[in-house]
């Protein structure tokens, strides 16, 4: 056994190097190489690494963070729209597996508290698999959602019957046994300091240092803090991980540097030596040690794996989800590392688990572990493969300006352009507004000039100033899409200031399947109610005007005070000003002579004017 601390750290780090590079060769997850490392090198393989607390230790925060990389990454407005399936799909994947493992635990002649305990461990999973979901980037599926959202009610439901079991069998004495009262105080300080003080505390941080190492330091220090604080709750650490994740989720953006930092740091490090922990608890000798630890071990895999199935399929049947949907929740769904382990350990400690149950639970999660990383990477990439199909087919090859007026704010438009997925967009800074404003009407390209008053991620609210008519405006889906896609990076509230008309025409865009975005609507006549905004706006809010070039449907003489207004109420905010890319050549609309319904009043009055100009020319 090696004992060198060095030669510990060079061990380790070579098969976090090699070992993805020789699944690619051989084609299976990266996932199960790990694991069989773990094996290799631990007390019953070659017994090279000895059962080290730092490896445990580093990988019990792979595992946290997992957990909280699938609360950040979960779309918020998709999650919101899927929050009854995953409710219902949560409930489903813990009744089936808890039902069959009552029934298959009574038939191997356990009483009923052990057989209680086993359906609790049958229906608790882990989203080990989630980083190759993470990976193949369709976390923002609507199955992925489902999965992430069941997961954390039935890892609930779960806890809940190990502490009913645990008071059946007065683990605690009378002295030691917390009241009621005391328990749920914990509870609900727990989850007040994890979703409403720590948010603060971070986008506080976050407003004041915004480089990318700090907040990968404040996101990580979050994440075990509200761990620890679940811990100390009675509630598992890997759901006060996952709920940071959610309570965090609008303060790192999917594409943001800091996300980018935690990506690299988990999927390199934290999560390949939770894999190498696991296999090194794993004892192979175990599956022929004897003929009733290998039935239990059969019967447990044979009883998750029918149960989560079940659960997928009705799933798939009642959303109407497609086949590989199907596949995608059951891969995500039926592994099983930490609630597994927490509820087996404690079983085993309480003298209602025997050794032969515990064995088969290792057989078990190393089954389980292997199988999930097989399914889930074929769903996966299958999927996507259809939304690479799909975004081909729905390819607009949009052109964009993005700029900044009076000051040099170069990495805020390439944060920006990233956030709001813009394909190499032209950077320029003005040196003021009437060099803006020329340079945008000498050209047809969709243009945004951005004002950053404070870190992008910190903001609360984006309220968009649409003016009549933008929806009929050439290009005006591309200003659409840029506000939707900031909203889903950012978990910002959007709010719509319009006309009734336009704002149907919103409603329809934002209802759009696969693009559905959560927003609300204000009254706004005409542009020159446009000033209400400044009434509305809290510290957090981010101020978007939809504007328009000369000779275009929703243009109105009043944009030309935009710069002076945006600069007199607005200055202390971040705003943008986006127009729409302008129709060239045969798309260009005859506005002059087109139906004058579809134009303000102060437009119909200088179009009037324009069209006596042009005959009185003509004489």
């Amino acid at each position: 056994m090696i004992t060198n601390p060095l030669a510990i750290i060079a061990i380790v780090l070579g098969a976090i190097l090699l070992v993805p590079m020789i699944c690619r060769k051989i084609r299976i997850p990266s996932i199960v190489g790990f694991i069989i490392v773990g094996i290799l090198v631990g007390e019953y393989g070659f017994g090279l690494l000895p059962d080290s607390s730092s490896i445990q230790t580093l990988g019990k925060i792979g595992m946290l963070y997992i957990m909280l990389q699938a609360g950040i990454e979960v779309d918020i407005n998709d999650f919101r729209q899927q929050r009854t399936r995953a409710m219902l799909f949560g409930i489903l994947s813990f009744i089936f597996p808890f039902c069959l493992g009552l029934l298959t635990s009574k038939l191997l002649g356990f009483d009923w508290i052990t057989s209680s305990l086993l359906g609790a461990m049958y229906s608790s999973h882990t989203l080990m698999t989630y980083p190759i979901v993470s990976r193949y980037g369709v976390q923002k599926n609507a199955a992925a959602n489902i999965a992430i959202g069941g997961t954390m009610l039935t890892i609930t439901l779960s806890l809940l019957v190990l502490a009913f079991i645990r008071h059946q069998q007065g683990a605690l004495s009378e002295l030691d046994q917390p009241s009621t009262w005391i328990v749920l105080g914990k509870i609900a300080l727990t989850l007040l300091l994890i979703l409403v003080i720590f948010p603060k505390i971070t986008q506080r941080f976050f407003k004041r240092w915004s480089d990318p190492t700090s907040g990968f330091l404040i996101i990580m220090t979050m994440m075990v803090v509200s761990a620890w604080m679940a811990d100390w709750a009675g509630l598992e650490g890997i759901l006060g991980a996952f709920m940071c994740g959610v309570a965090m989720n609008k303060l790192v953006p999917n594409l943001s540097p800091v996300m980018q930092r935690i990506n690299f740091v988990g999927n390199n490090l934290f999560v390949p030596l939770f894999l190498i922990g696991v296999g090194m608890m794993i004892d192979v000798s175990l599956l022929w040690s004897g003929w009733l630890t290998l039935i239990i071990a059969i019967v447990m895999i044979a009883t998750k794996l029918v149960g989560k199935w079940l659960a997928s399929w009705i799933a798939q049947k009642s959303f109407k989800l497609q086949g590989v949907e199907r596949q995608l929740i059951f891969g995500l769904t039926h592994a099983t590392a930490a609630g597994t382990l927490a509820i087996v350990t404690i079983g085993f400690e309480a003298g209602i688990f025997d050794a032969a149950i515990l064995n088969a639970s290792i057989i078990m999660i190393l089954a389980l572990c292997t199988s999930s990383s097989f399914i889930t990477e074929y769903a996966a990439k299958q999927l996507a493969l259809q939304e690479e199909a799909r975004l081909e087919a729905d390819k607009i090859e949009d052109s964009w300006l993005m700029m900044t007026v009076a000051e040099n704010r170069h990495y805020e438009l390439q944060e920006l352009g990233e956030l709001t997925e813009l394909r190499q967009p032209e950077l320029s800074s003005e040196t003021d507004w009437s060099d803006a404003i020329r340079l945008i009407q000498a050209q047809s390209k969709a243009a945004i000039v951005y004002h950053p008053a404070q870190p992008i991620n910190t903001i609360s609210r984006i309220l968009v100033a649409v003016p009549r008519y933008a929806e009929k405006e050439h290009d005006f889906i591309s200003c659409f899409g840029l506000v939707r896609r900031l909203s889903s990076q950012i978990g910002a509230k959007v709010i719509f200031f319009t006309n009734e008309d336009t704002q149907k025409a919103l409603q329809a865009f934002c209802r759009r399947k696969g693009k559905y975005l959560r927003a609300g609507y204000r009254e706004m006549e005409s542009w020159e109610d446009a000033l209400m905004l400044a009434k509305q706006m809290q510290p957090d809010d981010m101020i978007v005007m939809i504007n328009a070039r000369p000779s275009t449907p929703s243009y109105n003489p009043l944009f030309d005070q935009v710069p002076t207004m945006l600069d007199k109420f607005f200055s202390h905010h971040s705003y943008m000003l986006v127009y729409p890319e302008q129709a060239t050549g045969a798309n260009i609309p005859d506005i002059l002579t087109g139906d004058s319904t579809q134009a303000s009043k102060t437009w119909k009055i200088v179009s009037s004017l324009k069209r006596w100009i042009l005959s009185f020319q003509q004489r």
